[in-house]
């Protein structure tokens, strides 16, 4: 009991870190476009995160049971697997690099459960097939949409820039302002709901894996009945506390703000005006909330990137600055790896301390 009280707490660490790591997600773009004041868009994403923590338990279901093989995951996997992914978040955070929380964490727990299960690869699902006929499993769910999501946020992200060029081409750019700047209200809280439906539900999934790591391996037995609420036998709903703990501990964290990343994402990149901020924010909440209903932990900060990249890219190629995209990229391609390392570094120190 006393170890998933520690897994409780350092999810929820994570889960407050992840909010104010990705706040840039959902304010970047509205903040960098001066359509709000910084406070005045954090509390905006901060309630759209968190209706849209609410919403659904695909994502939570995925990191749960689809990733990994959960009757080999213990108390002590969970705690490393976080560890490792709120080392890579406050790293990246201090550099002011977009990488993905969620990366960091799928990554901490692969690396975690492989050491856990003697370096055994087949702790490690790459494609299965779920309950309703569909895959789930690291191919399908996490590294195939790794490659496509980017691509589908620039290339949307720049087509829908050429659609809007076309369509208010006849307007002043006066005018043009004051129709995106009241537009990129819209967008941004789509953007906020999406980024809750997708991130909170991560550390929802990682809750619930505690909860049935615990009912299964006797540890919750001699808790009073009124303590049931902790017993999860198998994977079903997400427990309403589960949810609701997540929700305000990200709307929290996204209160607290990220201004290193916002600074990267919404002045380093691109010069944006608010049609640009509306364009960006509308491909890359529509791709989330796509992933969101089929249950992918899909990297917000890689769509919402790449997005806001396509749409400059559709001014023309050197409006983008790429040198930053460069070290952007960098990070994304490092996240997984490295915090696997380190979810697999930290789980064996722990084997190793338990031992003597």
């Amino acid at each position: 009991m006393t170890l998933f009280l520690i897994v409780l707490f350092v999810a929820l660490v994570f889960e407050y870190i992840n909010g104010f790591h990705d706040t840039a997600n959902a304010i970047a773009t509205v903040v960098s476009t001066k359509v709000l004041t910084p406070r005045q868009a954090i509390v905006w994403a901060a309630f759209w995160n968190l209706v849209g923590a609410f919403t659904g338990s695909a994502v939570a279901k995925t990191i749960s049971s689809g990733l990994v093989d959960a009757h080999a995951v213990t108390m002590i996997t969970i705690i490393c697997a976080l560890l490792s992914a709120i080392v890579w978040d406050l790293v990246t955070w201090w550099v002011g690099l977009p990488s993905s929380s969620s990366h960091a964490l799928i990554g901490g727990l692969c690396g975690a459960a492989f050491a856990t299960a003697a370096n055994n690869w087949s702790v490690l699902i790459w494609v299965a097939s779920d309950a309703k006929g569909g895959h789930v499993g690291l191919w399908p769910k996490v590294l195939l949409p790794m490659i496509t999501s980017p691509v589908v946020g620039f290339i949307g992200g720049a087509l829908l820039m050429f659609t809007i060029t076309a369509l208010f081409r006849r307007m002043t750019p006066r005018l043009i302002n004051l129709i995106f700047g009241k537009a990129q209200l819209v967008s941004a809280g789509f953007m906020g709901y999406s980024h809750g439906s997708n991130d909170a539900q991560k550390t929802m999934g990682i809750i619930t894996l505690a909860l049935f790591t615990g009912t299964q391996s006797g540890a919750f037995d001699h808790l009073p009945e009124w303590a049931g609420f902790l017993r999860v036998p198998v994977f079903k709903e997400m427990p309403t506390w589960v949810i609701v703990s997540c929700a305000l501990t990200m709307a929290a964290g996204t209160a607290a703000g990220g201004w290193r990343i916002i600074k990267t994402m919404g002045h380093k990149m691109v010069r944006l005006q608010p049609v640009h901020g509306f364009a960006a924010e509308t491909t890359a909440a529509a791709v989330i909330h796509f992933a969101s209903a089929h249950g992918i932990p899909l990297s917000t900060t890689h769509v919402i990137s790449t997005s806001i990249m396509g749409v400059g890219a559709s001014k023309r190629l050197s409006a983008v600055k790429w040198g930053i995209v460069g070290k952007i990229v960098w990070a994304w391609v490092l996240t997984l790896p490295v915090t696997g390392l380190l979810g697999w570094g930290f789980m064996r120190t722990a084997q190793i301390l338990g031992a003597h």
